[in-house]
C-alpha cells in the first residue's frame, strides 16, 4: 500500500476543495486516510471492496455532482481515460491523480499536459501526484460498455477487454457436450464462458458471478438467455440459494503485478462449497500456478484434461465434506 496521496494532501502539494469529494478507483489496500467519512463518496467498480468500504463506514453511492476528485490510476490505459472523463463530467473542480510509473502514470501525466491545465507533478515512492483543473476529454472512451467488432460488448479496464481470453477459450472448447442442471461461472468475467455453457444440451440455470460491475454489465448485455442470472459478488464468498451440478471457471490469480495463487485455491474451495456431492469443477489455469493441492484437498476425484506450455486444463468430482472448524 502506498501512502504517497495521503502524504501529498498532509503536505500540502494538493489540496481537496470544500464540498464533497468522489474518490475514483480505490481499491481494497488504497489508503484513505486523509479524506472525511462525512463528505467522502468511494466508487469502487470491485463488489469485493466496495463491502470492505461499507463496513469501514465509508459511503459508496455516487452523486451527481462533486467539488472535487481524487482517482487512484487503474492499470489500464483505456480505463485511465475513462475515469478521467468520468471525473471531469461529475465535477468542474480539481481532479487530483494518484498514480505509479508501473502502471503508466508518466504516460498520462504526458497526454493531459496537452489537453489540461496541470500542476507540476510530486513524485514519491515510484509514482507521482499531481492536479488537472479544466480540460476537454470528449473523445476519450466513456466508463461504460461498448460492443467491439467482434459482437461482444466490453468496457475500459475489464479483463480481455481487447478479445477472448485464450485460457477460457481452452476451457470453453473443452466443455463436454453435456452439462445436464445449474451451473456457476465463477468469476464470469463479460460472459465468454456463459455463453459457451448455454450452447451445451441440458443446462437448466447458469449464475455467472463477478467482482467487476462493468464486466457484470458487459455479462448481462451479451447474455439474453433466461436462463442467466448476472450476480455482482465476491466469487469466494458468493453462495447459491441451492446447491449446483457444476461450476466452471477460468479464476484470476493476482489483483496487482505479483501472482497470487490464494486467488484461484480460494476460489476451488468455495466451487467444493457450493456443489452437490456428485457435483463437478471444471477449471482452466496458468500452468506454473500450485492448484492440485486444494483440488485435492477438497475433491475425491480429480483428473488433469490436458496442458499445454501456458495453461492445464483440470476437472474434479464429488467434493469432499468440509472440516468444521
Amino acid at each position: 500500500m502506498s501512502d504517497r496521496l495521503t502524504l501529498a494532501l498532509e503536505r500540502s502539494v494538493v489540496a481537496l476543495p470544500d464540498g464533497d469529494v468522489l474518490v475514483l478507483g480505490a481499491t481494497a489496500d488504497s489508503d484513505l486516510s486523509a479524506f472525511g467519512r462525512e463528505r467522502t463518496h468511494v466508487h469502487t467498480r470491485s463488489a469485493t471492496v466496495a463491502a470492505q468500504l461499507e463496513a469501514q463506514g465509508w459511503s459508496t453511492k455516487m452523486c451527481d455532482g462533486y467539488a472535487g476528485v481524487a482517482m487512484f490510476l487503474p492499470r489500464a490505459r483505456a480505463a485511465q481515460r475513462a475515469y478521467v472523463k468520468q471525473a471531469r463530467a461529475l465535477c468542474a473542480g480539481p481532479i487530483i491523480i494518484d498514480g505509479s510509473k508501473t502502471d503508466g502514470v508518466d504516460a498520462l501525466y504526458r497526454d493531459l499536459k496537452g489537453r489540461a491545465e496541470v500542476t507540476e507533478a510530486w513524485s514519491k515512492a515510484h509514482g507521482k501526484v499531481f492536479t488537472i483543473t479544466s480540460g476537454d476529454f470528449a473523445d476519450w472512451p466513456d466508463l461504460d460498455i461498448e460492443q467491439a467488432k467482434d459482437g461482444w460488448r466490453r468496457g475500459p479496464g475489464v479483463f480481455s477487454a481487447d478479445g477472448i481470453d485464450k485460457a477460457s477459450e481452452l476451457l470453453a472448447q473443452a466443455l463436454p457436450a453435456t452439462l445436464k442442471g445449474s451451473v456457476v461461472d465463477l468469476g464470469a468475467g463479460w460472459g465468454y464462458l456463459g455463453d459457451a455453457i448455454l450452447k451445451r444440451d441440458g443446462v437448466s440455470a447458469l449464475h455467472m458471478v463477478e467482482d467487476d460491475s462493468l464486466a457484470a454489465k458487459a455479462a448481462a448485455a451479451n447474455i439474453s438467455d433466461p436462463r442467466a442470472h448476472v450476480h455482482w459478488a465476491d466469487a469466494r464468498s458468493w453462495r447459491p440459494d441451492a446447491l449446483v451440478d457444476h461450476v466452471v471457471t477460468n479464476p484470476p490469480f493476482h489483483t496487482g503485478r505479483a501472482a497470487e495463487p490464494a486467488l484461484g485455491q480460494a476460489f476451488i474451495r468455495a466451487a467444493a462449497d457450493m456443489l452437490k456431492p456428485k457435483g463437478s469443477l471444471w477449471l482452466v489455469a496458468n500452468r506454473q500456478l500450485p492448484y492440485e493441492g486444494t483440488l485435492e484437498d477438497a475433491f475425491r476425484n480429480v483428473q488433469t484434461l490436458t496442458q499445454n506450455p501456458s495453461f492445464k486444463l483440470f476437472h474434479a468430482t464429488s467434493p469432499n465434506p468440509r472440516r468444521k472448524g
